[in-house]
């Protein structure tokens, strides 16, 4: 800015003194810090996903495809027990099939059903690291990783729906309502959003956010732009992936918002999916603070 825009901003909290609000209660902070670090459990957990990834490439990558998600605690430590592919082939079938059977969640008959799979796969494969490999450690590394920041990531959020009953319960019960929203979603969206009676206006919480429309204007010239992605980013991210959320719940449970998404899309080929769930987040946002 130059010394007269510097000069007529200065006068505005002059000539029109900005609205003091009372602070939210410490159980908002605490909530926000909570729902930060379940942010970075999960950036951490996507990274050792990743690792877990590359290192199988070289020492069993079709253990990948022995469910049908190479995801959770059930995948997770039937990899741990066989990491490399002569780990099962170094075992009789009674072997694997009791250490399957050991694990929580796995009755015999599913026992039965991954032995056999784990014995197929295990000759399809060719290991570029033997079995001695440090990469296995690397695996077995991950995997420890993997268990820890996913139970880590359960306390949180227990953590977070007790401090949300006590900051604001009604929030919470209401989020809860909204098709496609779950305990985790609420309660992030209590953390990072706060007490929704402090905003006078929905267009306020769009601000809050950063999904208000940008303008440019320099002179003579006035320019709209897209959402200027101010504010809070978490806020944004988590109503944005509620928006598909919604979406994919609609067959069984279905709002005026996925209603106003679906004839989005057909009254216009041209918009991609990015600009009508921002206007369809708009909507929510309405609904919510009303």
């Amino acid at each position: 800015t130059d010394k007269v825009d510097a000069y007529r901003l200065a006068l505005i909290q002059f000539n029109a003194p900005q609205k003091l609000r009372a602070p939210q209660p410490k159980e908002y902070h605490e909530l926000q810090n909570a729902s930060r670090y379940y942010e970075e459990l999960t950036q951490a957990l996507i990274i050792n996903k990743n690792q877990l990834h590359r290192n199988l490439q070289s020492t069993f990558p079709q253990i990948e495809s022995i469910l049908s998600t190479s995801s959770g605690r059930v995948y997770w430590t039937i990899v741990s027990l066989f990491p490399h592919a002569q780990y099962v082939l170094n075992h009789n079938e009674s072997q694997v099939f009791q250490s399957l059977l050991a694990i929580s969640g796995i009755g015999r008959q599913r026992a039965h059903y991954l032995t056999t799979r784990l014995y197929a796969l295990a000759r399809q494969a060719y290991p570029y690291d033997n079995e001695s490999s440090i990469t296995i450690r690397a695996i077995q590394r991950n995997i420890a990783n993997l268990l820890s920041l996913s139970a880590e990531r359960d306390n949180v959020i227990n953590y977070m729906e007790k401090l949300a009953m006590q900051a604001n319960a009604r929030s919470l019960t209401i989020y809860e309502s909204i098709p496609g929203i779950a305990k985790t979603t609420a309660v992030r969206l209590v953390a990072e959003l706060g007490d929704l009676s402090r905003f006078d206006t929905s267009a306020q919480i769009d601000a809050f956010v950063g999904i208000d429309p940008g303008r440019y204007q320099s002179g003579e010239k006035d320019s709209h732009l897209g959402i200027t992605k101010h504010g809070n980013h978490l806020a944004r991210k988590i109503l944005y992936r509620t928006i598909t959320q919604m979406e994919t719940v609609k067959a069984t449970q279905p709002c005026h918002i996925t209603d106003y998404y679906d004839k989005k899309k057909r009254s216009s080929n041209s918009r991609g999916y990015k600009k009508i769930a921002i206007a369809s987040v708009h909507k929510l946002i309405r609904t919510m603070f009303a």
